[in-house]
Parts: structure tokens; sequence; C-alpha cells
């Protein structure tokens, strides 16, 4: 389940991350294909933004051992940015980009009771940096 988990973390990192967020954050506004339903330049980056930040989160707590309890966090913030996604893409009148931001949202809400019930990270433990002898 760990190994699985992990996986499912770095799909969705690298997918969200930059196949996502780069685009919206990096990219020109005109050179991007046109939305069905136009938003706000600010609020793209807002959701630019918030897609590279949890993409982070999904894999460098874990990696790291700091603050692990952030991966769940960032997965469940995926379920909401999906479930907007999907609402955007069925009000455009485009049911199957609505069933793959299903998918990726029920991709990071598994990831997300995963990290927090069945297989939690684990906290780094300290260890002092010099040992006494014995």
């Amino acid at each position: 389940m760990h190994r699985g988990l992990w996986v499912v973390q770095w799909f969705l990192a690298i997918f969200l991350g930059l196949a996502s967020a780069v685009p919206k954050l990096f990219v020109p506004p005109e050179m991007l294909p046109p939305m069905p339903i136009p938003l706000p330049q600010a609020f793209i980056t807002f959701i630019g933004v918030a897609e590279l930040l949890g993409a982070l989160g999904l894999v460098l707590p874990g990696l790291t051992g700091i603050r692990p309890g952030l991966t769940p966090l960032a997965a469940a913030g995926f379920v909401l940015i999906t479930i907007g996604a999907t609402a955007y893409q069925l009000a455009a009148g485009e049911p199957g980009n609505a069933v793959f931001a299903i998918v990726i949202g029920l991709l990071s809400a598994f990831v997300a009771y995963g990290r927090w019930r069945l297989v939690p990270h684990r906290a780094r433990t300290e260890r002092p940096a010099l040992q006494i002898a014995r």
C-alpha cells in the first residue's frame, strides 16, 4: 500500500505540477488554448499557484520527514480543485474533461485517505548531533 500511494502521489505531483500549473503560471495567456467559459487571469494564476504548492505538498513532506501531515491536506486540496474543475467542465459542455477531472479527484481522495488513515508518513525523529560514547 505504501508503494502504491507513492506512485499515485508522484503521478499527481507531476501531472498537476508540470502539466497543469506550469502553463497557467509561465505561459502567456494569449498562447493558452481558448477557454469555453472565460475566467479572470488572476483566478487562473491563483489556481496555478495552488496546484504547484499542492504538488510540492504531495511529495516533499514524505521525502524530508518534515510536517508529514501536510500530504493528506495537499491531496484534500486537490479534491476541492477537481470538484471545481468538474463543475466548470460540465458547465462548459465538455463531459469528457469532466470525467478526467473526476478521476484525478478520486486519485487525490485515495492519497488523502491513504496518508491520513492507512499508511501515514512518519515524522523525522530528531537525533542529537553528538552522543556520549559509552
